[in-house]
């Protein structure tokens, strides 16, 4: 409850039989009056809350209002106090309800400021409903786009906080329709991050890794900031299906000449070369991976155990002709009826290429490269033992290449300048 000296001036200015343009001046002076006892009264708040809610009475006409509620807002922001922040900010957003179309713009700030509270409180999701509430299409006020998109995006970062997923991927919609229209480039670079999160939170791992790369290579980010960006993009790479789009992706972010620096390095390199990947390697790399990409799918694995699955099995097929099924089952460490079953879905898929003999237990694998164009469609190559041959070829200079690279960082050779 407001202090009795507030009350007592609140309510002579509401009977109060002076002339309108006079009675502004009186809030004022009673608005400083209350703001100066901001540090030592205990009843700040509530006198604010009594101050605006006088104001919004049938006393004072809508222009005079206006700055004096404006005033008010500032008043608010000033508190320390969060929870006083909010219990102000709440009751002053109540007052104004039934007169909002009167009052967009301090109801906006309003807003904004108690989703800053809540934020800072970690309350992601009530400081979303709160900026829900924003009328940003209106025909009282003009809301410029890069504010629009401004409020959208903030939204949409604060359901991600949360990890829901569905809802900020409404409010990115938005957002999206408006993209063209952004003059501000960190209002760009967070319509990126968020897009790649929701494709990551979606399981889109092939997406959310372009987006992630990308992502990576903006200037405006710090060094720090685009390394963690390029790590994000290796992990979900990583993560994606095995077969010639994820071979892509990995290729791709294997030539930036910045990937020795992040820790997925090895990861990436030994899927990249088509390697057998071993659980103690693959322990260590799950210890960095967020909830959701460790999330189990439908047949009780782990997102990236399926992944790591595919990988080798991928690997297999580049290292022997055919193999057995019961041998098969243990290099994947998995029985010999799933082992069967991750062979037998990717050669349907086209993500392998070759055959099952259910009767012998063997697997045969053509050599060929697969392709996504339909159910076990394949490129039909010409010259098998050539093609294998040149790949390999081209695997040992690649390495040859690489060793070479590494021995003139080492030993860098300094050339003396010539004579003349």
């Amino acid at each position: 409850m407001a202090s009795s000296d507030i009350r007592q001036g609140l309510q002579e200015l509401e009977n109060s039989s002076a002339p309108q343009q006079d009675r502004p001046a009186a809030y004022r002076k009673l608005l400083d009056q209350i703001l100066s006892s901001a540090t030592t009264s205990p009843d700040f708040s509530a006198n604010l809350e009594a101050f605006i809610n006088s104001i919004l009475g049938d006393n004072l006409g809508i222009v005079a209002a206006r700055p004096l509620l404006g005033a008010a807002v500032e008043a608010i922001k000033a508190i320390p106090s969060l929870d006083s922040k909010i219990k102000a900010g709440t009751s002053a957003l109540r007052s104004l309800e039934p007169r909002i179309v009167s009052f967009e713009e301090q109801d906006a700030q309003l807003r904004e400021m108690l989703a800053d509270a809540y934020q800072s409180q970690e309350e992601y999701i009530e400081a979303a409903k709160v900026l829900q509430g924003i009328q940003l299409e209106s025909s009282q006020r003009r809301v410029a786009d890069d504010h629009k998109v401004d409020i959208w995006m903030r939204i949409c970062r604060l359901y991600l906080e949360e990890d829901d997923t569905t809802s900020a991927e409404s409010y990115l919609n938005r957002a999206k329709n408006l993209r063209h229209q952004i003059t501000k480039p960190e209002l760009t670079l967070a319509f990126q991050l968020s897009e790649a999160r929701i494709l990551d939170a979606r399981r889109r791992f092939l997406d959310a890794s372009q987006a992630y790369h990308s992502f990576s290579f903006s200037p405006i980010l710090d060094e720090e900031e685009r390394t963690r960006a390029l790590s994000s993009a290796i992990v979900c790479a990583i993560l994606a299906p095995a077969g010639p789009q994820r071979s892509r992706a990995l290729a791709k972010l294997y030539k930036d000449e910045r990937v020795p620096q992040v820790p997925e390095f090895g990861m990436l390199e030994k899927m990249f070369l088509d390697r057998l990947l071993s659980p103690d390697e693959v322990s260590r790399f799950s210890e960095n991976l967020q909830p959701h990409q460790l999330a189990r799918t439908g047949d009780g694995s782990t997102v990236l155990a399926k992944a790591v699955i595919e990988h080798n099995l991928l690997s297999v097929s580049r290292l022997y002709d055919n193999i057995g099924i019961d041998e098969l089952a243990v290099l994947l460490g998995l029985e010999a009826d799933k082992a069967e079953g991750y062979a037998a879905r990717m050669l349907e898929q086209g993500r392998i290429a070759g055959s099952i003999d259910q009767i012998d237990r063997i697997i045969v694998f053509d050599g060929l490269e697969a392709s996504t164009e339909g159910v076990g469609s394949r490129k039909m190559v010409t010259g098998k033992v050539l093609r294998k041959w040149d790949m390999r070829v081209q695997g040992v200079a690649e390495e040859l290449e690489r060793v070479a690279s590494m021995i003139q960082l080492q030993y860098p050779v300094r050339t003396s300048p010539p004579f003349f």
